[in-house]
């Protein structure tokens, strides 16, 4: 399994032209605000810290990028579809997201967080969609697995990936995580390990 030894903030931005320069490659993890992007950050990461969780949804309002193993970068991107912010605001978030997804070529994977709880949701299915059309490589994560029985957990995947399977000829790989229990640690790294090495 790939062992995280070293995880370092480097920078926050608004605008992916000001991300760090050079080749390293990225993997950005993103979701619906309140998703737990933060605690699986930090949870990947084994630093409580790293990544700032909050209770209040949609505090990421940045691009934030931190070193690993000084060989790649983790980038936290901005929450979306957070509805208590002004629309104007909204929309700036909206460019931020997309211009770094469609503009960065140093992005390899993006993780698309998604809560194992809910049934599947309009805007992260559009979301999907629209990253399919434009070509983005990505995986589904479901988070918070712990939260509910494993049969309850079995029955919401398998609603989801029929769901997907309506507008997909085949689905992306999909992991299912707890950040408290550390569940798809392993699975997860491995997979980042595996795009490396290819």
């Amino acid at each position: 399994m790939l062992n995280i030894h070293s995880a370092e903030f480097i920078v926050s931005n608004t605008d992916y032209r000001q991300c760090p320069s050079g080749v390293l490659p990225e993997y950005a993890f993103i979701g619906r605000s309140n998703v737990g992007k933060s605690s699986l950050i930090n949870m990947l990461t084994k630093r409580n810290g790293l990544a700032k969780t909050s209770s209040t949804p949609g505090k990421t309002l940045l691009i934030n990028h931190f070193l690993i193993n000084s060989q790649w970068y983790l980038v936290d991107l901005p929450g979306y579809g957070y509805a208590r912010i002004s629309k104007d605001r909204r929309s700036g978030i909206k460019g931020i997201i997309k211009n770094y997804i469609l503009s960065r070529t140093q992005l390899v994977n993006l993780f698309v967080l998604i809560d194992s709880r809910l049934e599947p949701q309009k805007i992260d299915l559009e979301f999907m969609e629209w990253l399919g059309i434009s070509g983005v490589p990505f995986s589904i994560v479901f988070t918070k697995s712990d939260k509910q029985s494993n049969r309850r957990l079995m029955e919401n995947l398998d609603v989801y990936k029929k769901k997907l399977l309506e507008t997909w000829e085949t689905l992306p790989p999909v992991f299912v995580t707890s950040a408290e229990k550390k569940t798809g640690r392993e699975e997860l790294l491995d997979y980042i390990d595996s795009i490396m090495n290819l």
